[in-house]
């Protein structure tokens, strides 16, 4: 099935921007938001070039401001006539040790990437259930296979619930035009972790949003991504002992 409009939240920088781009490759049109909405005005310029023949629709969205997510989704859907798919992405990584005083951080990150998930789906699955159609994507992590440790405590967390939240959503529109796929990137050099140095099987942005935009394509429940290592890594990281798991974060 082609899906020729797809909305893309968090689309100004890292895996969104990315995706955008791929995407635009292959000929879609897009309806892309942000924080930073100067960003997404010279995305929007250089999408145009890489493809003059399709739309490229932008706007400044805070995804925890919830009644604006329903606002721009809704003035999205106006401009193009429908969306075909929709990409759960925007989020952030910020946070520390749980105790060790960093807990304005740690809830802002449960709060942008778990809550405001909450609210993206439910803007996106209203307009899909009017349409009796369409692909909900959600961008979750291979970090949700396990807890793990210091800032990747919280945000390991927020993960985990995106990948239920999902398959509940899955199993609520089955057997129905609607599909929800769930994306679990492993580590894609981002903006959200440029400043880590040591990280094991990190791939550039270029390569993993490849690698991202293929899997969102073939429309399947689950899919971990890059596939090598994670299609058979994740397996292993469910059963590691705690002392493996340590490693990873």
């Amino acid at each position: 099935m082609t899906r020729k409009n797809i909305l893309i939240t968090g689309a100004s920088s890292g895996l969104g921007k990315g995706m955008a781009i791929e995407f635009a490759k292959q000929g879609c049109n897009l309806a892309l938001c942000a924080r930073r909405v100067e960003n997404l005005q010279v995305l929007q310029q250089e999408l145009q070039q890489i493809n003059c023949g399709i739309k490229v629709e932008i706007a400044a969205l805070d995804v925890n401001s919830h009644q604006d997510v329903f606002n721009v989704f809704e003035q999205f859907k106006q401009s193009l006539g429908s969306l075909d798919r929709v990409i759960v992405n925007a989020g952030m990584g910020k946070g520390a040790s749980i105790g060790t005083g960093h807990w304005q951080a740690n809830i802002q990150t449960a709060e942008t990437n778990f809550v405001a998930a909450i609210v993206q789906c439910e803007a996106a699955m209203t307009i899909f259930r009017q349409q009796n159609s369409g692909h909900l994507v959600t961008i979750s992590s291979i970090s949700a296979v396990r807890g793990f440790r210091r800032a990747m405590t919280v945000y390991a967390a927020t993960k985990a619930a995106v990948t239920s939240l999902s398959e509940g959503i899955r199993i609520d529109v089955m057997n129905t035009p609607i599909t929800v796929s769930c994306i679990h990137p492993g580590f894609i050099r981002s903006e959200i972790n440029e400043k880590v140095e040591k990280v094991p099987f990190i791939v550039d942005t270029e390569t993993g949003c490849k690698a991202l935009v293929k899997a969102i394509n073939k429309e399947q429940a689950n899919s971990y991504v890059p596939s090598y290592p994670w299609a058979w890594l994740h397996w292993i990281l469910r059963v590691a002992p705690l002392s493996v798991i340590r490693k990873f974060s």
